[in-house]
This record gives structure tokens, C-alpha cells and sequence, in this order.
């Protein structure tokens, strides 16, 4: 069975309903066996979005090592954490050594957190004259903008200039927070942002909740919002096929569905969006 496909906005470029992040097992070093392992597993299957990160370890060197002639098969995506244009140059000719690539599918500003952040990104001699400058070179095709912890910073990023996507938080903790979902999608699906869903499964913390059974609402959750794909790390190849047997039977959940989920998590939502994780 197919693993749907969804238009990512104004990129024009259909993927997968679930995506391979840069989480889990690829964000280590030394794993190259069980990395290699499962990036060809997730190919296989069908997933045709696979997204890293400058700052994710190992995760470009692992797809570097693990593509070769499957560079085709699939929509590449990384990030830089840089905030001035230099940086963020340096970062991508890294990120494009490591991964054997010529060019990126989309290249994303990563982690937008502060007003600072803003204006070193925008300002003269930022990161974002890295972005255009790439883009004209041939060395991306997508710019995008991803944010984890305040959606009006986010807003103000797409509001300023004409991102081709944008990464936010989907999960049914979110709305009881600070709602990205609430905020970002009303204005990224007037522009056609194509919206790539992250922290689906709240990192992982769903599974120690009292009443959990699956991650599968956690999944059909993200995904009856008007999202292109989800991006979900994996530890295993047990937790990949998981994740791909939930794509391939996906339903949208009804309204009632999605907000029962809601209702179940609003205790726990500001602990689940605060969490980080032990280092």
C-alpha cells in the first residue's frame, strides 16, 4: 500500500504524508550500520521526504553515506542554525559535503526563537541574504522557516518575507500553549506555505501518559490539519514501520475526535511543550 501524497504549498512538489526527520537513531554519531539501515528502510517503504540538520550530529553524514544513487528518489531537506550570512554559507557548503549532494530540495532557517534572532536573520548581512543567494546559484530550490517555541516570532518571519514552507509544532498539546496552529496556519495557507508538521508525538512523551494505547491519534491528529507531511524521528526500523502503517490507513479524525484529544492532554500541555530533554 502507497503512502499518501500532499501538496507542500507554493513549492508545487507533492511528498508523503510522513517524513524521515533528523531525530532518533540519525541524530547520534558512531550508528552508521543502523542508520544506513534505516534510511534505505524508509526509501522502500515509499517516504519521499527526508529532512536533517547542520546542528542534528551525525543525520547529514549518515544520508551522505547512505543516498549515493537514491538522491533522486527523494525531497531533501536540511537547516542552518547560523544568524549571519557567512555562517549560514559555510553551513550549507558543509551540509552539502556531507550529504554528496549539488543542491538542496529546501533549505530552512532553523529555530527562530527571539526578536534578536530576527533582526540578525533579516538585517544586513544576514542570514537570509545567504538563503536568496543560494537559491539563485542553483543550490537550493525551497527556502523555508522553522520555529519551536514562539508562533508571533514565527508570523512575523513569514510576514516579512515569501517563505516557501515553514516548520511548526502539530500535536493536540499545541492549541492549549502558545497555538502555532491557531496563529501560523490562517496566514501560511493564505500564502500557500506549504506547513510541515514537527513534535507530532510530543518527543515521545505521549507514551507515559496514563491512558496511552498507540501514537496513532497522535498521527492522524497532526495530520487532519492542513499539513504536507509529518516529520517524525525514528530509534528503530520497529518504530519506522509503525509510523508507515499509520500513513497508509490515515483517516482524518472528526472535529469531536481531535477536540477529545485536546481536552485529554490540557492538563499536561505547558509540561509537554516546555520538555527538554536530558542531554
Amino acid at each position: 500500500m502507497d503512502i499518501p501524497k500532499r501538496s507542500l504549498g507554493k513549492a508545487g512538489v507533492d511528498v508523503t504524508i510522513l517524513g524521515l526527520g533528523g531525530e532518533g537513531v540519525l541524530r547520534t554519531h558512531g550508528r552508521d550500520k543502523e542508520a544506513y539501515a534505516l534510511i534505505n528502510r524508509a526509501i522502500d517503504l515509499g517516504i519521499t521526504y527526508c529532512e536533517s540538520a547542520r546542528a542534528y550530529l551525525g543525520s547529514e553524514e549518515y544520508y551522505g553515506k547512505t543516498l549515493k544513487e537514491r538522491r533522486r528518489e527523494i525531497f531533501l531537506a536540511s537547516k542552518s542554525h547560523a544568524r549571519d550570512k557567512h555562517g549560514a554559507l559555510r553551513h550549507l557548503h558543509e551540509t552539502l559535503r556531507n550529504l554528496k549532494t549539488d543542491h538542496l530540495d529546501l533549505w530552512q532557517v532553523h529555530d527562530v526563537r527571539t526578536d534578536q534572532d530576527i533582526e540578525e536573520i533579516f538585517g544586513p548581512k544576514g542570514t537570509l541574504e545567504a538563503f536568496i543567494e543560494a537559491r539563485q546559484q542553483g543550490l537550493v530550490r525551497f527556502i523555508g522557516v522553522t520555529g519551536h517555541h514562539d508562533p508571533s516570532i514565527v508570523r512575523r518571519c513569514i510576514e516579512n518575507f515569501d517563505f516557501d514552507t515553514v516548520l511548526m509544532p502539530v500535536n493536540p498539546a499545541e492549541p492549549k500553549y502558545k497555538s502555532f496552529m491557531d496563529e501560523i496556519f490562517p496566514l501560511a495557507t493564505k500564502r500557500h506555505i506549504g506547513i510541515i508538521g514537527m513534535k507530532v508525538y510530543l518527543h515521545g512523551l505521549a507514551t507515559r501518559l496514563p491512558w496511552y494505547l498507540t501514537m496513532e491519534p497522535f498521527y492522524r491528529f497532526a495530520l487532519s490539519q492542513p499539513i504536507a507531511t509529518a516529520v517524525i524521528g525514528c530509534d528503530d526500523l520497529a518504530q519506522l514501520e509503525e509510523n508507515v502503517r499509520f500513513a497508509q490507513s490515515f483517516t482524518e479524525m472528526t472535529d469531536k475526535e481531535m477536540q477529545g484529544l485536546v481536552d485529554a492532554l490540557s492538563t499536561y500541555a505547558c509540561e509537554l511543550m516546555y520538555y527538554k530533554p536530558s542531554k
